[in-house]
């Protein structure tokens, strides 16, 4: 399938929207947000679901996920490059997978403290428009490889959050945390945390435990940049169950009218 949007200008695109509409001048980096005040407003009044709460769709393994998630309106897919992960995927396997999806769709690198030839190596077989960060990595780390980057942190209470201001990411994913398990674990967290986070002026993936059941009322409480879910949407690890993905984006559209 051809491609029409580049995935780094798309996802370039939902943050600078974001900016333009909530007013944030510390949302991203000086080299993440290019252009004229006019071309981000102009950006702003063009695209009128700035403010609307993204889906990703995460550990996608094979093609026929991929296609349903796509069909089901998830704005972004994961895929794993943790050889430990039951979704994990080859660097060959996603690559495969990628070129198969339209432009628009953004593909997100998820990696567990990675050496930097993988990192390298996936972002530029596969397409990656954001990398995606679950490990020990340092901000420094993160911010190398000249590509949108996301941490993830583990919250397990508000002591949990001191450790974010450290981290000069494009945005922040906020997931449970499960003694010795980087993500993926189906629990939630208390979400007024991740309203605590939303101050620190980044935007928030918020994931953890997220359903079809429960995933309104999480975008009702937090209003997150975006949801992301993997196992909540699954028939076995490492298989989704279309359904599931498809009731999982309409509960999130439902909530904003869209």
């Amino acid at each position: 399938m051809q491609q029409t949007v580049e995935p780094r200008r798309a996802l370039t695109t939902w943050l600078r929207n974001e900016l333009c509409v909530a007013q944030f001048s510390s949302v991203l980096s000086a080299q993440s947000v290019v252009g004229s005040l006019h071309d981000r407003i102009s950006c702003a009044c063009e695209l009128k679901a700035a403010v609307d709460t993204r889906v990703k769709i995460c550990g996608i393994t094979n093609l026929a996920d991929a296609l349903a998630a796509v069909e089901a309106g998830a704005d972004a897919v994961g895929f794993v490059f943790h050889s430990q992960s039951p979704r994990h995927v080859s660097v060959a396997s996603a690559r495969a997978i990628a070129r198969e999806l339209p432009g628009y769709v953004i593909r997100v690198g998820v990696f567990v403290d990675p050496e930097p030839a993988l990192v390298i190596s996936a972002f530029g077989e596969c397409g990656l428009g954001l990398l995606q960060f679950h490990g020990g990595e340092a901000s420094p780390f993160c911010r190398q490889f000249g590509v949108m980057a996301m941490k993830a942190f583990r919250i397990r209470d508000a002591e949990s959050l001191q450790q974010l201001p450290a981290y000069d990411t494009d945005a922040f994913l906020l997931d449970s945390y499960v003694l010795g398990k980087p993500g993926g674990t189906g629990g939630t967290f208390n979400w007024s945390l991740a309203l605590e986070a939303k101050k620190f002026g980044k935007p928030i993936f918020l994931a953890g435990g997220l359903r079809p059941d429960n995933v309104a009322d999480a975008v009702r409480a937090v209003q997150p940049f975006a949801v992301d879910v993997s196992s909540g949407v699954e028939a076995a690890p490492g298989k989704k169950d279309s359904g599931k993905m498809r009731d999982f984006v309409a509960a999130v559209r439902a909530v904003q009218n869209i």
